[in-house]
């Protein structure tokens, strides 16, 4: 008996308070405004569109003693939607998608570029699309809570424009939150420009104080971490005219006078350049995954906070174009494990020239193909002097070995017989490798160039390269340089011997592996500029050097350096062995005489 009893007054009680949330959630009894929270009152097309319009806007007052007099245009401003919303943005060179939740990026689509998918061709998409992170334009201030609400606030949202032309070249999207309880307001306005990456920015924020971050997102602007032989992925800035490239292990605050902040890729970027920030901010999110930020501190609450959003390719004439030093994003100078001013130096001018000829070619193979051509050319009087200089080394070879043997437990007097024979024979044993040396800042800027810039991106050659910037699908390119690379190492002049030239063999194999997944461009490059060394040499031989630049005389101590050497000497033992056979018949004739 006493059972029952306790399960009636137990389904009693449920009964008297789940009937009254009941009526609540069906919106059939109004709660009572609480004296701490904000009251809402209904403007009169709101009450009659009646409870079926669950969209319509409310007006939000601070407290229920403000006087109607109060209720007018800030009141209409404080009304705020109820539900997340997108916005698109399409200009003629990228589409945007905003949500009003946080007034935030959450697509950003590359029009003039693609990359490979599943279904084919997909325009390039910059944001990063995996985990839970602060979308790009998000607000942060010291105070978590107001943090919060920025962040996860609804926004009202105008939108003055569709899309935009020549005839409509620029457009706004304004984004606006307020919190009356505290006195909040934001307002983002975005300014979009036509046939241009670049969009204005400008915040107004008033009931704020201190400093202000605002964000870059998570991975915006990198399409691809990939590892590469050149250049750094990841967070970039400026900050006090000194650009850092690196990933920091947690968070990193740069403190100065900062001209912009990055996140880069080898082939895009996005970047925030403020008008007036104090600090860069830079965080690891992850494997990866790396965010970025400015920090501003807050000013006067009347003044707006200016800055500027790009987010596109890394094409240098639009990054130089903006005049605060981003296409440095653009490395030319990387080499190994560095930047170097020198190579930089020379890269920048090859890099006009190629872009110049491609004006005139219209095929960035066919360019390429003309540059390297015109780098030869230029080279040829050192490649000349390093030719002679092997081949003087490979005259007196012979002799060096003798040498080496002969003094093999004295090396003091080993080398200085060797100095003796190369001042002798006027040979500089490094004559071969200087000018190579000369050469290598070219090669590697052009290297750069080739591997670096966008300009090769989706640009076609012939047939089946389709795009100079990726690796040739049948390996056609790889596999002619390396046999073009056998040609040149058998038809080189070498002073080493046949076991070390058989283990140098292994090179052209080492680089036509290497190579199979270098850029089709890059690999072009070196494969023209190996049958080009080819042709050179065979001229050379032909033409240049037409007789055999060195004798070898019997045990190895008879070689000369050239033409002219060989025939002096040749006539010097011609001369020697006469006078020593008329001396020998003069010696035999005498004792013939005697009995």
């Amino acid at each position: 008996m006493e059972k029952r009893v306790v399960i009636f007054l137990i389904l009693a009680l449920a009964i008297i308070i789940g009937y009254d949330y009941l009526l609540k959630q069906m919106g059939m009894v109004q709660s009572p405004p609480q004296p701490d929270q904000p009251r809402t009152i209904e403007s009169p097309s709101a009450s009659a569109k009646g409870p079926e319009s669950p969209s319509a806007p409310l007006p939000v007052v601070s407290a229920p003693t403000l006087g109607s007099a109060r209720l007018d245009a800030r009141e209409k401003d404080a009304r705020s939607p109820v539900e997340e919303q997108t916005y698109e943005v399409v200009t003629d060179l990228f589409r945007a998608v905003f949500t009003n939740r946080g007034a935030v990026i959450k697509g950003w689509e590359l029009k003039r570029y693609s990359t490979k998918g599943p279904d084919g061709p997909q325009p390039v998409q910059l944001m990063y699309s995996g985990g839970k992170f602060k979308g790009p334009l998000s607000l942060q201030v010291p105070d978590p809570v107001i943090s919060r609400q920025l962040l996860d606030g609804l926004y009202q949202v105008e939108q003055d424009f569709s899309t935009l032309d020549e005839a409509h070249p620029n457009g706004h999207l304004t984004f606006a939150y307020q919190d009356p309880r505290g006195g909040l307001r934001v307002e983002k306005q975005l300014t979009f420009h036509y046939h241009s990456y670049l969009v204005d920015v400008s915040v107004k924020a008033e009931g704020l104080r201190g400093t202000v971050d605002i964000g870059l997102g998570t991975n915006f602007g990198i399409l691809e971490w990939g590892e590469g032989f050149i250049g750094l992925i990841g967070p970039a800035s400026l900050v006090d005219d000194k650009i850092e490239k690196d990933t920091p292990d947690g968070e990193l605050e740069r403190k100065g006078t900062v001209r912009w902040v990055a996140l880069q890729d080898k082939y895009f970027l996005s970047v925030l350049i403020p008008g007036e920030a104090t600090a860069a901010l830079v965080k690891k999110e992850g494997d990866k995954l790396v965010s970025a930020g400015i920090r501003i501190a807050q000013g006067d609450p009347s003044s707006a906070l200016k800055l500027q959003l790009y987010a596109g390719p890394k094409e240098f004439d639009t990054l130089k174009s903006l005049n605060v030093g981003l296409e440095d994003t653009i490395d030319f100078g990387w080499f190994i494990y560095g930047s170097w001013s020198f190579v930089k130096f020379v890269a920048k001018p090859i890099f006009y020239i190629l872009r110049f000829i491609y004006d005139y070619t219209g095929n960035y193979g066919v360019t390429i193909i003309l540059l390297t051509v015109g780098i030869k050319l230029l080279f040829v009087p050192l490649q000349y002097k390093s030719y002679k200089s092997m081949k003087d080394m490979q005259g007196v070879q012979p002799k060096v070995v003798a040498m080496q043997a002969k003094y093999k437990d004295d090396r003091e007097r080993l080398n200085r017989e060797l100095i003796k024979l190369y001042r002798d024979h006027k040979v500089n044993p490094v004559g071969g490798c200087l000018p190579m040396l000369l050469q290598m800042p070219v090669f590697v800027a052009l290297f750069n160039i080739l591997y670096m810039t966008i300009d090769l991106r989706q640009a076609p050659f012939v047939l089946w390269i389709t795009d100079l910037s990726v690796q040739d699908p049948y390996y056609v390119l790889p596999v002619i340089m390396g046999v073009s690379m056998v040609v040149q190492q058998k038809i080189m002049p070498t002073t080493m011997d046949p076991t070390q030239a058989k283990i140098m063999l292994l090179m052209p194999a080492f680089l036509t592996l290497l190579f199979l997944t270098f850029p089709a461009g890059l690999v072009l490059y070196w494969l023209t500029n190996n049958v080009l060394t080819i042709l050179q040499q065979f001229v050379t031989d032909r033409y240049v050097f037409k007789k055999p630049t060195f004798m070898s005389a019997s045990e190895g101590t008879a070689a000369v350096a050239s033409p002219v050497d060989g025939e002096k000497q040749a006539g010097k033992r011609k001369k020697d062995k006469v006078v020593q056979r008329a001396e020998a018949e003069s010696s035999v004739e005498p004792s013939a005489d005697k009995p």
